[in-house]
């Protein structure tokens, strides 16, 4: 395992799951957030983002989570492994409301400095979370559907499931080796 994509809607977990699979696999992390947003949540242009994402996945090791679907196919034909993070949209908007409130004025690490969480935006964004539901995880869905040769797919619906994935991952030290 050389490069991991995790994908799954907002909330699903993907950024916890990119950290904790860092530390057991030493792979170096990206969030897809810090390439999103610039300090004071100034969003970077689709031409930028899509640029960033392409110097990424041009590396020979990474874990990338998150979306910038643009860029989806190229990421993925890079990919040996795809792990969907395909959770229930109430349990979501559980977590992103309580991370807004937990991080309240603080960038949390998978954001850049400079983009502190802050309550008059959440309902806007838990808007976004439930009305895009379904088209978003029809996407995720057919992404998943099609991987390339080599490419494999996990499934993680549920606390269970991560648990056994990352319980199945190697240490830092087999990983160099492997």
């Amino acid at each position: 395992m050389r490069r991991v994509m995790i994908v799954g809607q907002p909330g699903a977990g993907k950024s916890t799951l990119a950290r904790a699979m860092g530390e057991r696999t030493g792979l170096p992390v990206v969030h897809i957030d810090h390439i999103h947003w610039q300090p004071g949540w100034v969003e970077r242009s689709r031409e930028e983002k899509t640029r960033l994402c392409r110097e990424v996945e041009a590396r020979e090791r990474w874990i990338f989570e998150g979306g910038h679907s643009a860029t989806w196919g190229t990421r993925l034909a890079r990919a040996d492994l795809l792990i969907w993070l395909d959770r229930r949209v109430s349990l979501r908007i559980w977590r992103v409301a309580r991370r807004s409130w937990i991080d309240l004025g603080r960038s949390r690490a998978d954001l850049p400095e400079g983009c502190p969480e802050r309550l008059y935006a959440l309902p806007a964004f838990l808007r976004y979370i439930w009305t895009s539901r379904n088209a978003e995880r029809a996407k995720t869905k057919a992404l998943a559907a099609a991987p390339p040769p080599g490419c494999r797919v996990v499934l993680l619906r549920s606390d269970r499931d991560v648990a056994a994935f990352l319980s199945s991952l190697s240490r830092p030290h087999d990983a160099r080796t492997g």
